[in-house]
């Protein structure tokens, strides 16, 4: 049975579970969610996701919200994606400081930016996000000097959620080119078989809307 990811392009969190599909030749199907237009706050989601959020995974019966609890059930499912021996805890580390330090704030600054009415966007609060999300770039750059991957010898889902925003193309205060280490680390997923830009592995993107 084909796996069913609720999501759309626009955003991360559900560019971390897509890839994770991806990156580990899960057979699945995108479901597009309409977040824009109200699709999450619709009883029918709710139904589905009491949180009201994407991505939402429905697999053999079972429905998975959160994308690292997705991630974490392709690795179970797979075996792919979870570190070698001894690592687990050191990818889950840094799947949990992603979410917390880095993910959520990019996410909540893009969207800011990007996806509220001009007039509407808080210079103040913006400017508070760059700032804490500047720390968050320096510690992944500084983590990843003279290291290919974040955890051990491969990619893992550490990797997967820690890129999660950081090839969207929206202004967020991230430049790549401002970050070596980080610039090095997004080439080298992005050379891997299967991954795909965000917009070209999930329906929807702000082209959609213009």
């Amino acid at each position: 049975m084909t796996a069913k990811l609720h999501c759309f392009g626009e955003s991360g969190n559900a560019y971390k579970a897509a890839l994770t599909l991806a990156l580990s030749g899960y057979e699945w199907e995108p479901v597009f969610v309409d977040f824009f237009n109200g699709a999450t706050r619709t009883p029918e989601f709710r139904k589905l996701n009491v949180m009201g959020e994407v991505p939402v995974l429905e697999d053999e019966g079972e429905v998975i919200s959160q994308s690292g609890a997705i991630m974490y059930h392709i690795v179970s499912r797979t075996g792919k994606l979870g570190g070698g021996p001894g690592e687990a805890n050191e990818v889950l580390r840094w799947v949990l400081w992603d979410n917390h330090k880095m993910s959520s704030q990019a996410g909540t600054t893009r969207f800011l930016m990007n996806f509220l009415p001009a007039d509407k966007r808080p210079k103040d609060v913006i400017d508070f996000m760059q700032a804490r999300l500047k720390n968050a770039y320096a510690t992944l750059d500084s983590h990843l000097d003279g290291r290919d991957w974040i955890v051990g010898t491969g990619v893992t889902v550490a990797d997967i959620s820690c890129c999660g925003y950081l090839y969207y193309p929206e202004p967020f205060g991230f430049d790549r080119k401002a970050w070596p280490n980080i610039d090095r680390w997004l080439d080298a997923i992005a050379a891997l078989p299967g991954w795909k830009h965000p917009y070209d592995l999930m329906p929807g993107n702000p082209s959609d809307r213009a």
